[in-house]
This record gives structure tokens, sequence and C-alpha cells, in this order.
């Protein structure tokens, strides 16, 4: 009789001991596995980021608190793929002390309110966002030197809609012409206008509208929207230039998006100071958010066909159909011609 138990004993016996049963992924620095899980960073706090330079973040904390301060920061390795942009409201761990020579790290964003956005062109679908929670447009156009650009300005009028931020509009330099024709385009749209000189600004003005929001403040370049921001915000020091009398094309002066504290007699509020562009892309807007914006002509194409234009040449348009049986009152009417202008919009060069 053999003194080794049966084959199927055996294998009972010595089964924790058999290696072809163990499956381990090879870990050739002999270092711990990697894992998906992050920590949840409960005691991060959360600030503003006022500005981007080459991967790092300059974000003010405690706003208007007694401890507020600004800190330098870099982003957490798990946001690499993530765009953080002026405006963001982000968690910070780390050093937050904000003392000389101190990084603290971004591991989070908030919920964005509100996108500003625009794409390389109209048929590019990648969008770069400019502002993240800005809740209204400061568009700065010059009434000469550089000429006015009214398709430009529509097209920030779009980008503004499309994100649910409120347009407003500034005009400068309107000692060297007469802005009256240049504002007939925009005659129909429940738009906020500023007139500025050289040696009639409107700072209170412009500055009582500021307070309480955040406004974006966009432009071609050459329109004078730096000088405009360094009389609202004299610490603003932010670059001037000149347009080339050959070209008749402005400098870009401002080579990144800053948020800037504006202080005035009713209250404070931020100045986002953004790059002048030349042109700018509609490539990643709805049209049917331009819409919404027009409350009572929204109400009337809700009998519009699916899909419908709206535009002047569509058929059955409900709008269209309206206008021309005298059913719109001439305020309507105008805004109806604001409404199709601004659709036009996706289809012609800025």
């Amino acid at each position: 009789m053999s003194w080794l138990p049966e084959t199927d004993d055996l294998d009972d016996e010595y089964e924790d001991f058999d290696e072809s049963r163990i499956r381990t992924r090879p870990n050739p620095k002999a270092n711990r596995p990697r894992t998906k899980r992050r920590p949840a960073h409960e005691d991060a706090e959360i600030g503003r980021v006022l500005g981007v330079d080459r991967g790092r973040y300059t974000v003010m904390l405690d706003e208007d608190g007694p401890d507020e301060r600004t800190i330098t920061t870099t982003r957490a390795r798990e946001l690499r793929r993530t765009a953080i942009v002026t405006g963001d409201a982000v968690r910070v761990v780390g050093d937050t002390s904000g003392a000389e020579g101190t990084l603290a790290r971004i591991v989070g964003i908030q919920d964005r309110r509100s996108l500003l956005r625009r794409s390389a062109d109209d048929t590019d679908q990648v969008e770069r966002i400019i502002v993240a929670n800005a809740d209204q447009m400061l568009v700065v156009v010059a009434a000469a030197d550089p000429e006015p650009r009214p398709r430009l300005v529509d097209r920030y009028l779009v980008a503004a809609l499309d994100a649910g931020i409120r347009p407003l509009l500034v005009v400068t330099k309107t000692d060297l012409a007469d802005p009256d024709e240049f504002l007939s385009h925009f005659d129909g749209l429940d738009l906020t206008v500023f007139r500025s000189a050289e040696d009639e600004m409107p700072v209170d003005e412009i500055g009582a509208a500021l307070v309480g929001h955040s406004t974006v403040f966009v432009g071609h370049s050459g329109v004078g929207k730096s000088t405009l921001v360094n009389a609202l915000v004299p610490s603003a020091q932010r670059a001037t230039g000149h347009v080339n009398q050959v070209t008749g094309r402005g400098r870009h002066t401002s080579s990144s998006t800053v948020s800037l504290r504006y202080v005035g007699a009713g209250g404070t509020g931020w100045v986002i100071d953004t790059p002048g562009v030349r042109s700018f892309g509609l490539g990643h807007v709805d049209p049917d958010n331009i819409l919404t914006a027009f409350t009572e002509l929204a109400e009337i194409a809700a009998e519009c066909p699916r899909g419908c234009t709206h535009l002047p040449d569509a058929e059955d348009c409900r709008l269209n159909e309206a206008a021309a049986a005298g059913e719109l009152s001439p305020a309507l009417l105008s805004r109806l011609d604001s409404l199709q202008r601004l659709l036009e919009t996706f289809g012609t060069a800025p």
C-alpha cells in the first residue's frame, strides 16, 4: 500500500501552494500599484481664478472676507486635460498662505454658471473658452480709427446670447466721428449703449453698470479697450497701443485674460480684460439660443414648423407671416430685423 494520499486529496491539500493559480501584473519597479481612487480633499478652499500664465494660476481666496489673499497655484495631475480659465471657481489644497515661494494645487472646478467661447472659424467645432462665470459682456468698438465693424459686433452679441450673458456696448472715439449711423444697425436690440470721447469718458456711468457683476471686455485691437480698463481700474496698468496708419489695424497690447476688481461709489465688481481679436468664430453656437433672447418673438416662433431657420426667405415661417400680415408692432418689426440679422451672421465672414 502506498503511503501517498489519493491524487484528488493531494490536489486539495496543496492547492494554496500552486503558483500557477496566482495571477499578478508584472511590476518591475516594485512600487505601489496605481489606483483610480482620488482623495476627496474635503479641506479644500474655494477661490476665484484671476489669471493664467504658463501653467500657473493666480487665485483669490476668501474673496471679500477678512483673510482675502492672492496665491499662486498649479493644477493637479488629474486635471491636466481640463481647461481652467479666468473666472473659474476652483478648489485649492496645499500651502494656501500666499507666502512668497509657495505653490498650492487646484484639485477641482466648481460648476460653471456661464462659458463665453469662440472657435477658430465657423466650420471649427472645437471651442476655445475665453472666460467662465461672467454675467455681462461689454463690447468696445471705435467710431473711427479703426472703422467700426458691425458684423464683428454681431458675432460678439451672438456669442453672448448663446452663453446667457447680458451684452453692453461702448463706442469710443466719438470725438472723431458720429456713431449714429453705426448704432442704427442695432435698433431693436435690448442693448445699453455708452458713448466715449477722448475728453469725456463716461467712467462713472460704465462703472455703475459693473457693480455686482463679472463683466468681460471684448473688442477689436486698437479700439481703446485697454485705455478704458485703465480708467476704470487705475491699478491695472494695461498696455495701450495705436492703430497702424497703413493697415488701419490696431496692435495687440493685452496678451492674456485677467480679472481686475472694480471699486466704485456704488460698490465693487469684476472687469475681465481679454486680448483684442480680429475674428470670432461661431462654430460652437446653437442658433436656438439666439431666439430665446427675443422673448416676444420666441412665443410667435413656437408655431413655426420644425427646423425653421426664421430667416427672411424661410417658407411657412410664422414670424415672416406675422410681419407680412401687419401683426407685429414697429418695435417688434425692428427686433425681428435684428434677430434675422444675427441668425444670418452664421453664414457671413466677420
